[in-house]
């Protein structure tokens, strides 16, 4: 297997999905390690360092990327297998931001509320015991909370020369924030431009379902991953498989209709697998799914619909390649 190392210097960064010139061009079966950058482009280091005077924005979530996949075409089904993620650096952080997170007013849910306070927490990792450390601010609590490292953006370019903010979630993937996009997880993309041009960052060192306060422990991340390329037609939003679930990752707004997007789409893929028409798929659908919240504070909100394998009969999704890519990648 070809091995391709990439670390970009600040001025390789991309900030938007599509509207970007390719940094690399890979052929399918090419394992990519990578580096990317937290979503503050390392500007908060510590507890004094405020999101108010060090960010710049639109940059913010600079992106990896993006990458040309050799004979990518569009209506393809682009595969990425997530090997390895582990911390680049030795801590993580996390902020509130002023008019910005689930539980404040914003400039779409308008109040005359004052804003939150802002404040930066700095989790510190600790790669021995495999955890990142909370402390309190206002008291003494400190917790050691499990390292579960995830990427907050993997996408591809949009169609119709489309260029989208990295801070955005849609048909294309873009800005998800799912824990299920960690190491072992292969997503499905539908290719919308030659060459697809994806793209991947905003390490998450963890994060809670919902994304409540609008930010994860973000932290620069080490990235393996496996490119791969099925000449199938691509699914209509991401979906996700691991070993125990597969998953179809919804983006909107409000956020029933974020929901709906991932309902639907997961419809079409088990009468894809399992030859069910529309109305069976929706029953069973409604017996067995899941549905954990990716976030509730991004320009569109994503919800995750899952299904577990074990209440599956076994089948072949993709030709079995997350199976393949799977058992590559454990030797």
């Amino acid at each position: 297997m070809d091995v391709l190392e990439y670390t970009p210097e600040p001025n390789d960064y991309a900030w938007t999905f599509g509207g970007v010139a390719p940094v690399r061009r890979v052929k399918p079966g090419t394992a990519l390690r990578l580096w990317t950058e937290d979503a503050y482009c390392g500007t908060l280091r510590s507890t004094s360092d405020l999101a108010s005077a060090s960010l710049n924005m639109p940059y913010v979530n600079p992106q990896t990327g993006p990458f040309y996949v050799e004979g990518a075409e569009p209506g393809d089904t682009l595969v990425l297998h997530f090997v390895e993620l582990t911390p680049a650096r030795t801590w993580g952080v996390s902020t509130t931001i002023p008019y910005f997170g689930g539980l404040t007013s914003t400039d779409r849910t308008a109040t005359l509320q004052d804003p939150l306070p802002e404040r930066t927490w700095i989790y510190e990792v600790d790669t021995d015991k495999q955890t990142v450390g909370f402390q309190a601010q206002s008291s003494h609590l400190e917790l050691a909370l499990p390292l579960e490292p995830m990427l907050g953006t993997v996408g591809v370019a949009p169609a119709a020369g489309e260029a989208r903010s990295a801070l955005v979630p849609e048909m294309f993937g873009g800005n998800m924030d799912t824990p299920e996009m960690r190491a072992g997880a292969t997503c499905y993309l539908k290719v919308n431009v030659e060459g697809a041009l994806f793209s991947v960052g905003d390490g998450h060192y963890r994060q809670g379902e919902g994304e409540s306060c609008g930010t994860a422990v973000e932290g620069a991340m080490n990235v393996v991953l496996v490119v791969e390329l099925v000449k199938t037609p691509g699914p209509v939003w991401p979906r996700i498989e691991n070993d125990e679930y597969l998953a179809v990752v919804g983006s909107g707004r409000p956020l029933e209709d974020a929901w709906r997007a991932g309902q639907v789409d997961m419809v079409r893929w088990l009468g894809e697998l399992y030859g069910l028409d529309k109305l069976d798929a929706y029953q069973l659908l409604s017996q067995v799914s899941e549905v954990p919240l990716a976030n509730v504070v991004d320009v569109n909100y994503s919800v995750v619909t899952k299904v577990p394998k074990r209440l599956l009969p076994q089948v072949e999704v993709y030709d079995g390649i997350h199976q393949q890519l799977r058992q590559l990648s454990l030797r």
